[in-house]
């Protein structure tokens, strides 16, 4: 019987057998699948949604798998990507779940097809560029989306209806200055404050995805794990109170385009990642073949790994022509070795 296996889950009056059968029918997007996304990609496909399309950028690391669970040390040994290694992962856990990893970087030429059709979206990002594209597409859309954030030993989230609730620049009217705010390099991250903040979002995700986005509290929710402390602020009437540019205004800042970096350091990694100006299919063996005169090329069906000769930066390409080049913090820098190794 398709429903024996969630037979703990139905047993809870908050969700019961519609709920679940609800569940199974409903179609989620996740942003993201490192520390956050990997754990809400973890619950939700044991708890039987029914199709969940992972979309990340980055690849697996050893310092990835003190707090990111889906991965392992083969996953870091066979340098697979992300969203890859997580599908894998999940169809063994739960193989009527339908997976669908999607090895990309977002920006506003590609986030409104990749939400299209699905009933909510999941943040499990680490920048702001990404969140207030997400914002701008979940009001386009009218598609909702749950914001959560993790840092040191606290972290926050809050649901977004788009239309009824305030939205994320209802709460955040711009992305923080650079140095303003604590990172990862500076502040670390707590595997147990990932957990919990997860299992906030998760739970927010699953009340909606059971039909009863009723039952989803209008708060920001802020916890620290460390201190013991979980602070829940009533944001309800702020979007009546702020008049916000993107869902009072109908602006569409980052979606248009206006807004946005192809460019971005990586927090946590030393590393930076380059976009091409246009999109384009890589042909990874044929880069490979030009790249082994100049030094170390490792590659499979996803990306390509060059650590030049006499060089101190490691360069990861994948197929649609991103890099991620490690070894500098400096976008000019990063850009010049691109250039120099992949082209303009």
């Amino acid at each position: 019987m398709p429903l024996e296996r969630y037979s703990k889950q139905l047993l809870f009056s908050g969700i019961g057998e519609v709920g679940q059968r609800q569940l199974m029918a409903s179609r989620a997007v996740l942003f993201g699948c490192g520390a956050l996304g990997s754990v809400l990609a973890d619950t939700l496909v044991r708890a039987g949604v029914g199709r969940l399309r992972i979309v990340d950028r980055d690849f697996v690391e050893l310092s990835n798998l003190q707090r990111q669970v889906l991965f392992d040390e083969s996953d870091v040994e066979t340098r697979l990507p992300k969203a890859i290694a997580a599908a894998e992962k999940l169809r063994r856990i739960n193989s009527t779940v339908i997976v669908e990893p999607v090895v990309a970087d977002v920006d506003h030429t590609n986030v409104l097809a990749l939400i299209e059709g699905t009933d909510l979206i999941l943040d499990g990002s680490d920048n702001f560029e990404l969140r207030f594209l997400i914002n701008d597409a979940s009001l386009e859309l009218c598609v909702p989306w749950i914001y959560a954030g993790v840092i040191g030993s606290h972290g926050q989230v809050m649901p977004i209806f788009p239309g009824t609730s305030a939205c994320l620049r209802c709460l955040i009217e711009r992305i923080p200055d650079a140095g303003s705010t604590e990172t990862c390099d500076t502040a670390g991250i707590l595997g147990p404050a990932v957990q919990v903040v997860a299992a906030l979002e998760a739970v927010a995700a699953l009340k909606i995805l059971s039909g009863h986005p009723e039952k989803v509290s209008r708060t920001l929710a802020y916890i620290d794990v460390w201190e013991g402390t979980l602070r829940q602020l009533n944001v309800a009437d702020l979007r009546e109170r702020a008049d916000c540019p993107a869902c009072k205004q109908d602006e569409r800042a980052w979606l248009s385009g206006k807004l946005g970096s192809r460019t971005s350091v990586l927090c946590g990694r030393n590393a930076v990642q380059v976009s091409p100006t246009e999109r384009a299919q890589v042909a990874l063996d044929e880069l490979a073949a030009r790249l082994r005169g100049s030094g170390e090329v490792q590659a499979n069906d996803y990306l390509l790994r060059f650590s030049p000769r006499d060089s101190p930066f490691e360069l990861t390409v994948f197929r649609d022509g991103r890099a991620i080049i490690k070894g500098t913090e400096d976008l000019a820098l990063a850009r010049s070795v691109y250039s120099r190794f992949i082209g303009s």
